[in-house]
């Protein structure tokens, strides 16, 4: 069974991103988005106009700095390898308390469909929030170049304002 990390937030998070479930190597780093050749970290370095670090505390500091929260749909589940396909047996997190914990978060992206996915199959949407998926920042998506990447996501700071 693999475990899914406590979120990043704080009472500032105005906009949470949910993944479905850490991939291996996230897990044996204990890091969210932690293999190198998923593009997570670097398109919000871009994207927010920071230097890239490979450090995992300023990585967290950056999120937290944009009012940012970063979490996974899933708390649980099984299935082999990294892909979102394999997943089975799974398990949401407790939305309800992390949303009346978090009151001020009030858009969430999606970081890939198969998120959403999970999502609807176990949470209702909340009318008082705004939605959207967002292409997957894996290594596996080669749908779409890193530069279409990076660009839709780039909606994201149309709600830091």
């Amino acid at each position: 069974m693999k475990t899914a990390f406590e979120p990043i937030a704080d009472a500032n998070s105005r906009i949470l991103i949910l993944g479905t479930m850490p991939g291996e190597r996230s897990l044996q780093l204990q890091q969210y988005y932690g293999h190198a050749g998923n593009h997570f970290w670097k398109i919000m370095f871009s994207i927010l106009e920071r230097p890239f670090s490979t450090d995992y505390t300023e990585r967290k500091k950056l999120l937290t700095d944009h009012t940012i929260a970063l979490w996974d749909v899933l708390q649980n589940c099984e299935g082999k390898g990294s892909s979102d396909n394999a997943i089975k047996n799974e398990i949401p997190n407790d939305f309800k308390s992390f949303y009346n914990q978090y009151k001020n978060i009030r858009t969430v992206f999606f970081a890939s469909k198969k998120a959403e996915d999970f999502y609807n199959r176990y949470v209702i949407k909340s009318p008082d929030k705004s939605y959207h998926v967002l292409p997957s920042p894996s290594r596996a998506n080669t749908w779409k170049r890193y530069d279409e990447k990076e660009e839709e996501w780039r909606i994201v700071l149309e709600y830091l304002k």
